[in-house]
């Protein structure tokens, strides 16, 4: 038996993480945005680490399922490798690859812990590839310009994309002679969604995939609308009773003050905004987002919604105790004591992440995230599919297609599509993240696995592991060569995965040792296993799970 290599996984608060514009989600620019990760100037690459970053371009065809010949057109796609641990292609040492979102890939780098934090235990090559259309890696010319052309943004979806990453990979194989090098491809968020997805759709290229926070059913009302503001609700209530109750309270009267005479002069001062409110629509777009980011990214050490809890009830500096001046010191708890607030701070027109994925949620990333009436601390504010396409044709003349997910990736039935079809899955939430509603919470079959933490938040397993990270963030730990199966018949040596947590074997986490009693079970991960066979006297090394 081989001797253990074990390396640490954190545990799952990832996904990719939603950015709200208005309590009205029928329009695109109001459907949360799918983000890994809040940026953070702290959550950027060292100069220390940098240099262990090499940049490169590959030149990437524009269009890959037709053969028009703007078809051929091609582009310069990003992509970033870490050489400095991997064990080489001669040892068949694996390759984890990083698989880019809605954002810039220089936000990611040095920061997706589950690469970083885990390439010197297996001695993985780390690879990081750019999404199109965001970052360095935009057709002919800029962002907006490539937005703003008809033909250009007709290439700017998830099937290019994930083909992208499939020619950038087989690339990376063959000029490095990795031919036996197995991959995992990661994600989070948007990004978790793309990995599950390339697993589907190219399982010759990718051994496994990890999907944090991935809410691949939030599509075509495979989830309840109101999944998403549920657990925004749920985080806050639990936080705090009386700061539930004021937030469910503050929209009645935010919307009575409004009515008066002067009422959004009143406003405007007491929220201090930075422009004067047209709407009082403005402010509770803004409270909404700031309530459903809290929740989303409340994450240790900072834990936001505490925070705005802790202003709410009492614990700012302005000690009011009107409804309105209470909801305002949560503000301030928030983003701390300010000259004025801008309302428009969660949906920057000119962040190419809210841009670009507002196009793709009116062309096929449809969400139908909604809610009704009493059934979050939020006024009603049901998904309309009609409303919601005409403000997509307004926007960006195109007819929104909600089925097209289903459609392309796996039908309305997920989860008996994945039983019967998929294999080498692993899909991780965190139960507060407000996205978990629409992520794979029970395993679908022994190797499409569902992980989740009780207090985790979005994509949070995936980021680098940190010295305060509380002891239920880091229970998980992959075990390399614990096991060793070999196939007599095929003549395969298979090194088995196990993931276990520090106290024993269980797939939930978060909970107490003795609420964890029934949950004990063994989790077989099978994920980079290496097999060696004989054929026809020519010794071959491949990846494989299964037994």
């Amino acid at each position: 038996m081989n001797s253990a290599t074990t390396l640490l996984l954190r545990s799952f608060p990832l996904f990719f993480f939603l950015i709200f514009s208005t309590p009205l989600p029928a329009s695109p620019n109001k459907i949360p945005k799918l983000r890994t990760f809040l940026r953070d100037p702290a959550n950027t690459i060292s100069a220390s680490v940098s240099e262990d970053y090499e940049t490169f371009f590959y030149t990437q065809t524009l269009d890959h399922f037709n053969y028009r010949p703007e078809s051929y057109a091609t582009f310069q796609q990003k992509y970033v490798i870490n050489f400095k641990y991997w064990g080489g292609a001669n040892t068949s040492a694996p390759i984890f690859a990083y698989l880019g979102a809605e954002a810039p890939l220089s936000n990611d780098l040095g920061i997706i812990g589950f690469l970083s934090d885990t390439a010197p235990q297996f001695k993985a090559l780390q690879v990081y590839i750019e999404h199109r259309y965001y970052g360095e890696s935009v057709p002919f010319g800029t962002f907006e310009e490539a937005l703003k052309n008809e033909s250009i943004r007709g290439y700017f979806n998830s099937a290019q994309a994930i083909t992208d990453y499939a020619e950038v990979l087989l690339y990376l194989k063959k000029n490095l002679s990795a031919n036996y090098s197995p991959i995992i491809v990661v994600g989070g968020s948007y990004g978790g969604m793309l990995a599950s997805w390339f697993r589907l759709k190219y399982p010759h290229i990718a051994l496994g995939a990890v999907a944090s926070s991935a809410p691949i059913l939030y599509f075509d009302d495979i989830t309840p609308q109101n999944g998403y503001y549920s657990i925004v609700t749920k985080d806050f209530k639990e936080a705090s009773e009386s700061c539930y109750e004021t937030i469910r309270q503050s929209w009645s009267v935010i919307d009575e003050v409004a009515s008066q005479l002067n009422g959004l002069s009143i406003l405007s001062q007491r929220f201090k905004t930075c422009a004067k409110l047209n709407t009082s629509v403005e402010l509770k777009n803004y409270l909404d987002s700031l309530y459903a980011t809290a929740a989303q990214y409340n994450e240790p050490s900072t834990y936001p919604v505490t925070v705005v809890c802790g202003g709410i009830d009492g614990g700012g500096a302005s000690q009011e105790t009107d409804v309105l001046g209470r909801v305002f010191s949560g503000v301030v708890a928030y983003f701390g004591n300010r000259s004025c607030y801008d309302t428009n701070y969660f949906n920057d027109p000119s962040d190419e992440t809210n841009v670009g994925f507002q196009w793709q949620i009116c062309s096929e990333m449809v969400l139908p995230i909604g809610r009704g009436n009493n059934d979050t601390m939020f006024p009603a504010a049901p998904f309309n599919l009609s409303s919601f396409i005409e403000d997509c044709k307004n926007s960006y003349g195109v007819f929104p297609r909600p089925h097209w997910v289903t459609t392309y990736y796996g039908g309305h039935d997920i989860k008996l599509v994945l039983h019967r079809f998929a294999s080498n899955i692993i899909f991780s939430n965190g139960l507060r993240d407000p996205y978990s509603s629409g992520g794979v919470l029970e395993d679908i079959s022994d190797s499409v696995l569902a992980v989740s933490t009780v207090n985790g938040s979005h994509c949070l397993d995936i980021l680098s592991a940190k010295q305060s990270d509380p002891q239920w963030l880091v229970p998980f730990v992959w075990s390399c060569g614990e096991e060793i199966r070999f196939d007599s018949e095929k003549g395969i040596e298979n090194e088995v995965f196990v993931l276990r947590d520090r106290e024993g074997i269980s797939k939930s986490i978060g909970v107490s040792k003795e609420e964890k009693g029934g949950l004990e079970k063994e989790m077989t991960m099978r994920l980079v296993s290496q097999c060696e066979w004989k054929v026809g006297g020519t010794w071959a090394l491949s990846a494989a799970f299964g037994d």
